[in-house]
């Protein structure tokens, strides 16, 4: 409801918008005629006319976000043509002329001999059309909304809520015309000043951009749940969500950890029935199999495991949920991974299909960029484990890392209830390597920490975070435990720190057994050298995956990268890491 009341405001608040103006010569054409019979019908014909175009942009916005690869250049396109426009109103009359023409017919003599309320409302409809470009920054919110969650009733209902507001404000324009168009004047000439100052600053941010001067900024457009508009939009969907394991906690990036002991096996467990199986569609593509659906399915006991391929927590499960995917699958079992992102690197079909590929997955997985499947199930957690009976209902779920044993006696039990002859009892005991290693026995101490200043804690350079700009940001001199700092010439944005020069560093003080980093290479995709120093010495034994002994590394991917593997956590210890070449992008610290 507050979402609705917000637009509806913002729509109020359009007629105050210097574009608003070829639109009012219509309006005012009708302010002597009765307001039932004539102002009435134009403006359902505008509401209708702009909700249909504006979720036009917010189903193509889908499209863009989908076609990741290509929808940059029909962005940068639009971007430009929206910059010209802005800078130059000429331009868009002239893009405007047959709308205005058409309303100038429908509102002129010929038109008035006809009594019924078609010609107002077609009228409605060509001014619509005219008034769309209108986009104030509650609409752009909306828009936003719906190309990252997908078009859907709720979006429909904010847009014609916004339209409604407009439209209120024309109503009004009708009642108390004259006045109220005077009222107006004064604060046209600045908004056109501000408008052409906003074309300047378009045009020179698509010329950045066509030439590769800030690759980045169209995917800070479309990042997936990191964003705070995605998780405001994600908070206001009252969706039922399963209870957490008692023994679950949350981290403070909010992945669900738990207990990695297994628990001991019990004769049968209490599995109650959680609801039917959610709609599998909405997948921008299937991996290792056609698409799948819950009619399909049935008969089959489905694991359904959401994750993302830069989460550490998902990583670790990965080895278990493969090992079940092999062991059951002539017993009935069929494990589908749902890919939802995090980053929103994690949204390009390429990256995905090679992570698939590296981590050895062999099973269905949906690539669900756009949270279609997500929502479906009301999931807010990676990983997440749904387990679906032979008949189609949930029965259990598991958010988290642990509890294997458990799952694997959730999955033979569903077996057996659905008649399988030969369903095996023990369970299995895979060894991850790498990333894929488990969690240490002790816990860490170190929480999950970004980079980006959405979500940046204990930042301690000197002078804290400049958002989204180039600023040299000097050495700390001293950290306390995880608290981490930059030195260096850095440029801060809402999800990544991104390098400008070559030598920058990044230092944490922290307290695990392994620390890992997420990081990008440089955005025309070169490799970007590093090194990593351990208390200001080489890692020697305690060297990660990813890095030699003597702490040197590669960036070669958009992905999770293991840095440090003690054999211990006994102590608070500093860790630095220097980027021997510019553009480096660094994302989040996990440890483990």
């Amino acid at each position: 409801m507050l979402l609705l009341i917000v637009a509806y405001l913002g729509g109020v608040l359009t007629i105050l918008s210097p574009c608003i103006l070829p639109v009012l010569p219509f309006v005012f054409a009708r302010a002597d005629r009765p307001f039932r019979s004539h102002g009435m019908p134009m403006l359902l014909g505008m509401a209708l006319a702009f909700s249909a175009i504006a979720t036009l942009a917010a189903v193509g916005g889908g499209w863009v976000v989908a076609l990741n690869e290509y929808g940059r250049y029909a962005a940068i396109a639009l971007l430009a043509v929206f910059g010209v426009t802005l800078l130059f109103p000429s331009v868009a009359d002239r893009l405007s002329r047959p709308l205005v023409a058409l309303g100038l017919r429908l509102s002129g003599p010929a038109s008035e001999k006809k009594a019924s309320v078609f010609s107002p409302l077609l009228l409605g409809v060509g001014t619509g059309l005219l008034w769309a470009p209108c986009a104030g920054p509650i609409l752009g919110l909306i828009l936003t909304g719906a190309a990252l969650n997908g078009a859907s009733i709720g979006t429909s209902l904010l847009l014609l809520a916004y339209a409604a507001g407009a439209c209120t404000s024309l109503a009004a324009a009708l009642l108390f015309g004259g006045r109220l168009f005077s009222a107006m004047k004064g604060s046209l000439r600045t908004g056109e000043w501000m408008r052409r100052v906003a074309g300047v600053a378009v045009l020179v941010g698509v010329g950045a951009i066509a030439l590769g001067l800030d690759t980045g900024l169209l995917s800070r457009l479309s990042v997936g749940t990191t964003s705070a508009l995605e998780k405001a939009l994600v908070e206001k969907i009252d969706m039922p969500m399963p209870s957490p394991q008692p023994k679950a906690s949350i981290d403070p990036g909010g992945l669900m950890l738990t207990s990695t002991q297994p628990e001991p096996k019990k004769p049968a467990l209490a599995l109650p029935d959680e609801g039917g199986f959610p709609s599998l569609a909405g997948a921008t593509e299937w991996l290792n199999s056609a698409p799948l659906t819950p009619e399909g399915l049935r008969g089959k006991v489905v694991l359904v495991d959401f994750w993302t391929y830069s989460c550490i927590n998902c990583l670790r499960t990965l080895p278990y949920v493969r090992a079940w995917a092999e062991k059951y699958k002539d017993a009935g079992l069929v494990v589908v991974g749902v890919h939802a992102p995090e980053f929103a690197f994690e949204k390009q079909p390429a990256n995905v299909r090679r992570a698939t590929k590296d981590l050895g997955i062999g099973f269905p997985v949906a690539v669900d960029s756009n949270y279609a499947i997500w929502r479906s199930f009301g999931n807010q957690y990676w990983p997440a484990f749904y387990v679906v009976d032979a008949q189609g209902r949930i029965r259990h779920h598991q958010f988290g890392e642990g509890q294997y044993a458990k799952s694997e006696q959730v999955i033979q039990q569903l077996l057996a209830e659905a008649g399988r002859p030969v369903v095996p009892a023990d369970t299995v005991s895979p060894e991850g390597q790498g990333t894929q290693a488990a969690a240490a026995a002790s816990p860490a101490l170190s929480g999950e920490t970004y980079l980006g200043y959405e979500r940046a804690q204990s930042f301690a350079s000197p002078g804290g975070i400049a958002k989204d700009r180039a600023r040299v940001y000097p050495a700390a001199s001293s950290l306390r435990a995880n608290q981490w700092a930059l030195s260096g010439e850095w440029s801060v944005e809402s999800e990544r720190a991104v390098l400008v020069r070559a030598n920058g560093r990044i230092a944490y003080r922290f307290h695990a057994r392994d620390l890992h980093l997420v990081l990008g290479p440089s955005a025309d995709g070169k490799p970007v050298r590093f090194k990593v120093l351990i208390d200001g010495k080489p890692p020697l034994a305690d060297h990660g995956t990813d890095t030699d002994a003597q702490g040197n590394g590669t960036i070669d991917g958009q992905r999770l990268y293991q840095l440090v593997r003690q054999t211990a956590n006994e102590k608070d210890r500093l860790f630095e890491i220097e980027f021997l070449d510019a553009g480096a992008q660094a994302y989040v610290f996990t440890f483990g």
